[in-house]
């Protein structure tokens, strides 16, 4: 199940800035969709887990699409204090693959 981003806006007003979740854009400095088209799944996939058959994604990595139909991948700030290492790896693989890094509020306001 992919969760918009959009539906997490109102919600993140009402927080406090350091408990917003990190919205990483799978687009492309030039514009295009990254691939492969499942990445946010297999990222966000790392931290799942299945019941009854079903994948059910962590609260601190979960699979999105934001407004222009992007997929995108929403991080939890919290994971860094829970696993430092899976934290690091994702924000290592953005800054590597020149992907788009922002808060909610910048995500939700384009």
């Amino acid at each position: 199940m992919l969760y918009y981003t959009t539906s997490f806006h109102h919600a993140a007003r009402m927080t406090d800035r350091k408990n917003k979740r990190i919205v990483i854009e799978g687009i492309t400095p030039q514009g295009k969709a990254f691939r492969p088209s499942d990445w946010a799944e297999r990222m966000s996939g790392t931290m799942a887990s299945f019941k009854n058959s079903r994948i059910h994604y962590s609260p601190l990595l979960q699979p999105s699409i934001n407004h222009e139909g992007y997929k995108c991948v929403l991080l939890d700030p919290k994971l860094k204090e829970s696993s430092p290492e899976v934290y690091q790896a994702i924000l290592d693989f953005a800054k590597a693959n020149q992907l788009k890094i922002c808060d909610e509020d910048e995500a939700n306001t384009k």
